[in-house]
């Protein structure tokens, strides 16, 4: 792909689709027809410069129209935003879910990773690549009906495990959500989509759902998720009509003394972060919504938005009135269908009544919340990968400093924050400060969303205060007999021994056992699975995930797997020359590496050799 435009010319459908985004050309510059007029000047230059950032809607929009980006569609997207069609191509090809090159309308991802690996994943691809006539990775155009079967990452369905997602190109994009899957059933949603069963509610992923107790999921399973009226009905809005109470600064107050810290695993003090960027100068002041959640055994995001998708708009409305920002994103992952289709609908709903836009509530704060989709890049859960992919560049990691405080989305003071994080803040408006700093512990406060999979009865998203044990946690979730580990913190985190169950889930209780709590992820597993293969998945991961910028991450995640694929067959003193290339790679990537994912590609298999004794 050069920097140049070539002569490719897109199809009449590709055109339609990027025209429907950007609407349809104004010159010849920008892809129409040549007129005489068109010779004497270039138009709309800079004013499509500017629009650099739609360049991942409209790479969306033509793989959901077509099913893979062509060149000629390529081009005349960066025709249309005056970008080099190199630096597209390197977008284009960042993301899993795209393709630059030929792939029937339908492909069927195939969930791997490791909740779904645990419950039979692997048996299930062989037998979809068996019924289909096709093998995964290839453009399936001898499988029956066209389907190319794609293995893939973490589906956010580990509830439901094995899973499946079906997406069927056309005007409009279809999508069809197996788990459990079966052969049958997955082929059967790849096939005929609209044959697939329905999805059972958002409750259902709830085993607490309807219990008043309950502070962040209360409303999952009681309010109809679709209806603003039976949200306002239990409560909604509330909270915003107390944040205009306050004023902007009392809002950061309430939320500082609460005690409120990230719930992405990073645990910032979310007041110190609001109080940051509502006091830089420089204008306008961005508000991001981190709802990418990539970890593995994560999915308690895409609950809250299909179970409860008004309480993030009121929450995101808080925070921008806390912040000063006018603009909002949410950076929603491109696995989640139903959750893209009820936040639309939500926010749609919102604007409508004067919850959205320009005088909001009559209080003439006007702002307003625009849906970014991902499209398969875990670094982009990163807060400043999340900056580059909205830019429409590829989703890498900046160096810190500066901060996104004070530079963050186009270069202006953002603040973000992920989904959980923001529907806490409700709480902390509606009871107030110190009776939600009551809940939980002194360092860790309020209550803490936690995603249970694998070897449990009743898999789901919980809700516990912070200070609950892992033992009390599984105890709820049915932890079934012959408990062999369970794994913190998704990928990124740690692994725990059966008998450690007394670890409190808090912060600094679980830092001292000398794991992590990450986003809360808790993956339980018997002795059935097979752990050294586990550890391999987990290297597999991390080395398709890497964004591939910095040599230590890079060269570190693939000499990682490298060395566990050579160990899984072979255990005891066989494997101690490369266990110790494991802790030297592992050291360096901990050390080194710009973000987070090489920061931590390590852990799990680090806790899985030294407390668990993995490969002896």
């Amino acid at each position: 792909m050069d920097l140049r435009f070539g002569d490719s010319k897109p199809t009449d459908e590709e055109r339609a689709a990027v025209d429907a985004l950007l609407g349809p050309p104004e010159s010849s510059w920008e892809g129409a027809d040549r007129t005489d007029a068109d010779l004497r000047w270039a138009r709309g230059g800079q004013k499509a410069r500017d629009r650099r950032d739609l360049l991942l809607p409209g790479l969306h929009a033509v793989n959901d129209r077509v099913g893979w980006i062509s060149e000629g569609a390529l081009d005349y997207l960066c025709r249309r935003l005056t970008v080099p069609p190199s630096e597209a191509y390197g977008v284009a090809t960042f993301y899993a879910m795209f393709s630059v090159r030929p792939r029937p309308a339908t492909v069927l991802h195939v969930c791997t990773d490791l909740a779904c690996a645990a419950a039979g994943a692997g048996a299930l691809c062989a037998g979809i690549e068996s019924r289909l006539g096709t093998t995964p990775g290839t453009d399936g155009t001898g499988g029956i009906g066209g389907v190319s079967v794609e293995r893939s990452p973490c589906l956010g369905l580990c509830e439901r495990a094995p899973a499946a997602l079906a997406i069927r190109a056309g005007d409009p994009v279809r999508t069809a959500v197996c788990a459990p899957a079966t052969v049958e059933s997955a082929v059967l949603a790849a096939t005929v989509p609209d044959a697939a069963p329905d999805e059972p509610p958002a409750a259902m992923a709830v085993p607490q759902a309807g219990d008043p107790t309950l502070t962040l999921l209360r409303r999952v399973g009681v309010a109809d998720p679709e209806s603003l009226d039976d949200y306002r009905a239990h409560g909604g809005y509330t909270a915003l009509r107390r944040a205009f109470a306050l004023g902007p600064a009392g809002v950061i107050r309430e939320v500082t003394d609460s005690g409120l810290v990230g719930r992405g695993g990073a645990a910032f003090p979310t007041g110190r972060k609001w109080q940051a960027t509502a006091s830089q100068p420089d204008r306008p002041h961005h508000l991001v919504c981190n709802a990418d959640e990539s970890e593995p055994g994560t999915f308690k995001d895409r609950v809250i938005m299909e179970g409860d998708p008004y309480a993030l708009v009121e929450a995101m409305t808080i925070a921008a009135y806390a912040t000063g920002a006018h603009r909002g994103y949410l950076y929603l992952r491109g696995e989640y269908p139903r959750a893209l289709r009820r936040m639309r609908y939500a926010i749609d709903r919102a604007r409508a009544r004067g919850l959205l836009g320009d005088d909001i509530l009559g209080q003439g704060f006007a702002f307003d919340i625009e849906i970014r989709r991902g499209a398969g890049a875990y670094i982009c859960g990163e807060e400043t990968a999340l900056f580059s992919s909205i830019e429409g560049y590829r989703g890498e990691p900046r160096s810190k400093p500066p901060f996104p405080v004070e530079k963050g989305l186009f270069g202006k003071p953002t603040v973000e924050n992920n989904v959980e994080t923001l529907v806490n803040v409700l709480p902390v408006l509606t009871m107030g400060a110190p009776a939600y700093a009551a809940i939980g512990t002194e360092r860790s406060t309020g209550p803490k969303l936690f995603c249970v999979s694998g070897s449990v009865g009743r898999p789901g998203v919980y809700e516990v205060p912070f200070g609950a044990t892992l033992g009390e946690l599984l105890e709820l979730a049915d932890v079934r007999d012959g408990l062999r580990a369970v794994l913190l913190g998704g990928a990124a985190g740690g692994f725990v021994r059966a008998d450690e169950l007394g670890v409190p889930l808090t912060f600094e209780g679980t830092r001292q056992a000398g794991t992590t709590l990450g986003s809360g992820v808790v993956m339980a597993f018997d002795g059935t699975v097979p752990l050294p293969r586990l550890l391999l998945r987990i290297a597999q991961f991390f080395r398709d995930e890497s964004c591939g910028q910095c040599v230590p991450c890079r060269v570190g995640t693939v000499r990682q797997e490298e060395a566990l694929t050579r160990i899984v067959e072979r255990t005891g003193a066989g494997a101690a020359g490369d266990i110790a290339l494991l802790r030297e790679v592992g050291s360096a990537m901990r050390d080194a590496s710009i973000c987070g994912l090489g920061q931590t590609a390590w852990n799990a298999v680090e806790s899985a050799i030294d407390r668990l004794g993995a490969y002896e």
